[in-house]
């Protein structure tokens, strides 16, 4: 495998991240159902919508938000053949800090400890968008 088609494996990685995230809001969903805490027709309107899974839902949106960027960076770097071992691994740094962000997010959601891992994985993606810049100028 060259080091430029070795970007794809964060990508991969962060796809998965983000199907694990919609399993565990499926799997919340139905357990408030069946639990009695919420009816289907109170997942119309997210605000009703009880903790447990409000919160998996939250960090599923998250997943389209700045990992978008990421998505961005990577490829931008795969066609202009700047995805070597440093972009290679500032994409596994960022996977790495989505999927702690996540997991704090929907376990403990403790904001403090999430909004840190959040700026760390703005500040690698950052970086990965300077390592680009670096590259093509």
């Amino acid at each position: 495998m060259t080091s430029s088609t070795a970007i794809f494996w964060p990508v991969l990685a962060q796809v998965l991240l983000t199907y694990v995230i919609y399993l565990i809001v499926s799997s919340r969903r139905i357990g408030a159902v069946k639990a009695g805490a919420a009816k289907p027709s109170d997942f119309k309107v997210p605000s009703i919508e009880p903790e447990p899974s409000a919160t998996a839902a939250r960090n599923l949106s998250n997943q389209f938000e700045l990992p978008v960027l990421f998505y961005a960076a990577c490829l931008s770097l795969f066609v202009t053949g700047g995805a070597g071992v440093a972009a290679v691994a500032v994409a596994w740094a960022f996977v790495l800090a989505r999927a702690a962000h996540s997991y704090v997010h929907v376990t403990s959601n403790r904001v403090k400890i999430r909004r840190r891992l959040f700026i760390l994985s703005f500040v690698i993606n950052l970086v990965q968008w300077a390592l680009l810049a670096i590259h093509i100028a």
